[in-house]
């Protein structure tokens, strides 16, 4: 079982990741620049503004992009290993799995239709 190696990975990366952390942190010198720890916006000054407002639109058109991105991500192991569940003869089972998850996410798509979530007027 591969369990032990991939802890022992786990535990090599997260060791390495703290060294370099650490001799990152002695190597290097620490800049105490107003100019340097501004954002940088087109080589223009930054204006602090109180008052901006971020329309929600940005949030839930990122948040829908993931969610079907993700679908997408999960239906790729789907159409890899569809060969071996026909093999298997169990590709009517593996159809109606990626059937009824594809039924949720088309439902959600109408739904998100149905609710006006994509119209930015």
């Amino acid at each position: 079982m591969p369990l032990p190696s991939v802890f022992f990975l786990a535990g090599f990366v997260t060791l390495f990741g703290f060294l370099l952390l650490f001799v990152a942190s002695k190597i290097g010198e620490v800049v105490r620049d107003r100019v340097k720890s501004e954002t940088y916006e087109c080589g223009l000054p930054v204006e602090e503004k109180v008052d901006t407002k971020i329309s929600i639109k940005f949030y839930l058109t990122a948040i829908l992009f993931i969610i079907f991105d993700i679908e997408i991500i999960f239906l790729y192991p789907w159409a890899v290993s569809l060969k071996e569940f026909l093999a298997q003869g169990l590709g009517w089972y593996s159809l109606i799995g990626v059937g009824i998850f594809l039924l949720i996410f088309i439902f959600g798509l109408w739904w998100e239709i149905k609710s006006k979530a994509l119209d930015w007027e």
